[in-house]
């Protein structure tokens, strides 16, 4: 995710937490041997760490194969080095970037190795959040100058005597700790980890009716379950967080991009103009997140399903 994001243990916890990328390393360098080999019937999509790409690739893994008969590998990489792999070859597509401004200049508009491969139809949107229960209990924390006033309520035996500002993946891009500094709060940046382990966290708060303070971003599933309330930062204005170590404003509001190998976007075939004609909703990559990550069906038997109940939507993206 740019996650500015978007950017997660029994057998069943371990299963979610392969499915978010729990404690993953990069996979850059794992990549299949079959990515962008001209003529071949297999495609490499790769996987970020967070479900709602997770749920883009499962669809788009399906229809693939059971529509087009292509063979799909997936490969899990990190946000930055994913843009290596694709224009390397290693990876044929990335098909949810949160936003990447360097990488798309030095890629896509100086090299030429990665082409634009259209929108997904979600826009993203990181923000700081507290649980809506809290947010009714004290209407004022919702503005980040009053957080201060409320920084007792978020301390943990991690944050250090500070309030905790709950993060996820120390692999995703952030503002966070900049925008502490920079606004002047007591608040100190804790990681949980991953994408999943930080939803264990939330839920477990959610559980107690504990306050909490949380780096979170949509779509996700998880509003579903435990309705929170963003926090209201600094107005983003364009071009303010464009010095990383002087951001003091909120998260923009993205349209999430696909990308292909420039190669692939040429001789792909019919697997190339799929992915750059898949798009879909907010709501239908929640839907799908939501069988992945809280019904515990695999994202095959998902996006099975997602698909068996959305052939007006599926069958506009053959070609």
């Amino acid at each position: 995710m740019r996650l500015k994001r978007r950017t997660a243990l029994t057998a069943a916890a371990a299963a979610l937490a392969l499915l978010t990328g729990c404690g993953a390393a990069d996979m850059t360098r794992q990549a299949s041997p079959f990515a962008n080999a001209r003529g071949s019937r297999t495609v490499t999509l790769s996987v970020q760490s967070w479900v709602g790409a997770q749920a883009d690739v499962a669809v788009a893994q399906y229809l693939l194969e059971h529509e087009l008969g292509y063979r799909v590998d997936t490969v899990q990489v990190d946000e930055v080095p994913a843009w290596d792999a694709l224009s390397q070859g290693r990876v044929d597509a990335i098909l949810e970037d949160w936003g990447h401004p360097e990488q798309e200049k030095r890629y896509v508009d100086d090299k030429g190795t990665i082409a634009r491969g259209g929108e997904l139809g979600v826009t993203g949107h990181i923000g700081w959040f507290v649980p809506t229960y809290l947010a009714r209990q004290h209407p004022d924390i919702t503005d980040w100058r009053n957080l201060d006033k409320y920084a007792s309520l978020f301390r943990t035996p991690e944050s250090g005597g500070k309030g905790q500002l709950m993060d996820g993946s120390p692999s995703y891009v952030t503002n966070d700790k900049a925008l502490v500094r920079n606004l002047k709060l007591d608040y100190q940046v804790v990681f949980a980890g991953s994408e999943a382990a930080q939803i264990t966290q939330i839920r477990q708060f959610a559980k107690e009716r504990k306050p909490f303070l949380t780096y979170w971003y949509s779509p996700q599933w998880l509003f579903e379950k435990v309705p929170m309330t963003e926090v209201r930062l600094p107005p983003y204005r364009e071009g303010c967080d464009a010095d990383a170590a002087k951001v003091a404003c909120a998260y923009p509001h993205t349209p999430l991009r696909k990308y292909l190998n420039a190669d692939f976007a040429r001789s792909g075939g019919k697997a190339a103009a799929f992915l750059k004609k898949f798009r879909w909703t907010t709501e239908d990559q929640n839907d799908v997140s939501l069988m992945i990550a809280d019904q515990k069906l695999t994202p095959a038997e998902a996006a099975k399903k997602w698909v068996d109940g959305h052939e007006s939507t599926w069958r506009q993206w053959l070609p």
